[in-house]
C-alpha cells in the first residue's frame, strides 16, 4: 500500500490535524505506560521541525459517546510535554468548537502543539459522521493519520475527515506498520512462519485462512489450540474450547494439508486443576487421558523445542498471541521460550497483539524484534486480509 507520507507534504505554516493513538492506561491521573505516546513522537517531532502547528486528537477508553471525566485525555498533556523536552502542550477542553479552536490558536502563538479532548465524548465520532468530521477539520488545513491501532474502524477522525482535508497522509508510525505488515503478506523472505496463540480460535479464523495462502508453516498455541486438539479427537479435560468452531478447525487442517503448509499443534502440554500461581501442575502428552478433569495452561517442553526450531529456521516470522496463561507463573514458560526464539531469528520478525508485545518486553528482547506492531485488532484484521478503512482513506503516493 504505497500511501502518501507526511514526508510528501509541505508543512511549513500548516496546522496539521494528526490522529494519534494515545489510548493509554490512566488511573487516578497517572499514566502507567506511555509506549503509545512514544510511538508517535517521531511523527510529531518531524511535523514541528517542518514548521507546522500540530493538533493531536485521540480516543481514550470507551466513554460511550458521553462526557465522562474518568476518560479525560488531559493527563497526557503533562507526559507529552516532558517527552517533547519541556515544550508546552495546550489542552483543548473539547475536540470541536470554540474550545478546540482556542487551544489551536494558543498553540500556534506558542509551543505549536495542542492536544484535544477525547474524541469519543461525542457519539458522532464512532458513527463516522461527516458533519462532526467537518467540525474536527475546521481549525486545520492538513491531515496526518499516525494511529494504525485505530485504523480498522471507519470513525470520523480516521475516515470521514480525509474527504475534507486535502492530501490525507500517513504518519511515520502508520507508514512503518503498513510497510512491515504489507511486506510480510505481499513479498516475504522465505521460509515464512506464523505463530498464533491466545484464547479464542474464533478471533483468528480469518487470519489463519488468509495466512495459509502465504506462509510455509503455521504453529498454534494457547487456549485456541484445544479446539483443534478436540477436533482431532484428543482428550482436553476442562481446557478452554469453542465447540461451535470444531468444524472450522477441521476445515483449516484440511486446507493446510491441501496447500502443503506445515501446521503444527502442541504435542505436550502443562495441565493443572486450578488457575493460580503455584498450583500443582504436570506435563503430559496431548494424547494422554491422564488429563482427567484438569485443564491445559501452557505448551510443554517438546512443543517448545519444535516451535523454537521452526521459528529459528525462518527468514520471516509473524507472532500474535501467547502460548499459555502467560499472566500466571509458571505458565508463562512456553510464551517466554517463544519470545527468546523469535529474538534469535536472522530475518524479519513482526510481533503484534498486547500479550505477545508484553512477552517480548518482559523477556527483555523487544530490541531484537524487527517490528512491534502497536495495533492489536488492526494488525489482526490486516493479516486477515481485510482492508483497514483508515489506511484505505489516505491518498495514494
Amino acid at each position: 500500500m504505497a500511501k502518501l507520507s507526511i514526508k510528501d507534504l509541505d508543512l511549513r505554516g500548516k496546522r496539521v490535524f494528526m490522529r494519534v493513538d494515545f489510548n493509554v492506561p490512566i488511573k487516578g491521573g497517572v499514566i502507567s505506560s506511555d509506549a503509545r505516546i512514544r510511538a508517535s513522537l517521531p511523527t510529531i517531532q518531524y511535523a514541528l521541525d517542518q514548521g507546522a502547528t500540530v493538533i493531536l486528537a485521540s480516543h481514550l477508553g470507551r466513554p460511550k459517546g458521553k462526557v465522562n471525566l474518568d476518560y479525560t485525555i488531559k493527563p497526557v498533556t503533562t507526559r507529552l510535554s516532558e517527552l517533547l523536552g519541556g515544550r508546552p502542550v495546550e489542552f483543548g477542553e473539547d475536540c470541536i468548537g470554540p474550545a478546540a479552536q482556542a487551544a489551536v490558536d494558543r498553540a500556534e502563538a506558542g509551543g505549536k502543539v495542542a492536544l484535544l479532548e477525547n474524541l469519543r465524548f461525542h457519539p458522532e465520532e464512532e458513527k463516522n459522521d461527516p458533519a462532526f468530521a467537518a467540525q474536527l477539520a475546521a481549525p486545520a488545513n492538513a491531515y496526518v493519520n499516525d494511529a494504525f491501532g485505530s485504523s480498522h474502524r471507519a470513525h470520523a477522525s480516521v475516515e470521514a475527515i480525509t474527504k475534507i482535508l486535502p492530501k490525507p497522509a500517513a504518519g511515520l508510525l502508520m507508514e512503518k506498520e503498513l510497510q512491515y505488515l504489507g511486506h510480510a503478506l505481499g513479498n516475504p523472505e522465505r521460509p515464512f512462519v506464523a505463530i498464533l496463540g491466545g484464547a479464542k480460535v474464533s478471533d483468528k479464523i480469518e487470519v489463519i485462512e488468509n495466512l495459509l495462502g502465504k506462509v510455509n508453516a503455521l504453529a498454534i498455541g494457547g487456549a485456541m489450540a484445544y479446539t483443534f486438539l478436540k477436533a482431532k479427537g484428543l482428550p482436553i479435560g476442562k481446557s478452554l474450547v469453542e465447540d461451535d468452531k470444531l468444524e472450522a478447525a477441521k476445515s483449516i487442517m484440511a486446507h493446510a494439508a491441501e496447500r502443503g503448509v506445515r501446521l503444527e499443534l502442541p504435542v505436550d502440554h502443562v495441565v493443572t486443576e486450578k488457575l493460580e500461581a503455584g498450583a500443582p501442575s504436570e506435563t503430559l502428552g496431548v494424547d494422554s487421558a491422564a488429563i482427567g478433569e484438569r485443564m491445559g495452561v501452557d505448551i510443554g517442553p517438546k512443543t517448545v523445542a519444535t516451535y523454537s526450531a521452526l521459528v529459528e529456521s525462518a527468514k520471516t516470522v509473524v507472532w500474535n498471541g501467547p502460548m499459555g496463561v502467560f499472566e500466571t507463573k509458571p505458565f508463562d514458560a512456553g510464551t517466554n521460550a517463544i519470545a527468546q526464539a523469535v529474538a534469535r531469528v536472522k530475518g524479519t520478525t513482526i510481533v503484534g497483539g498486547g500479550d505477545s508485545v508484553s512477552a517480548v518486553t518482559k523477556a527483555g528482547v523487544a530490541d531484537k524484534v524487527t517490528h512491534i506492531s502497536t495495533g492489536g485488532g488492526a494488525s489482526l484484521e490486516f493479516l486477515g486480509g481485510r482492508t483497514l478503512p483508515g489506511a484505505a482513506a489516505l491518498a495514494d503516493k
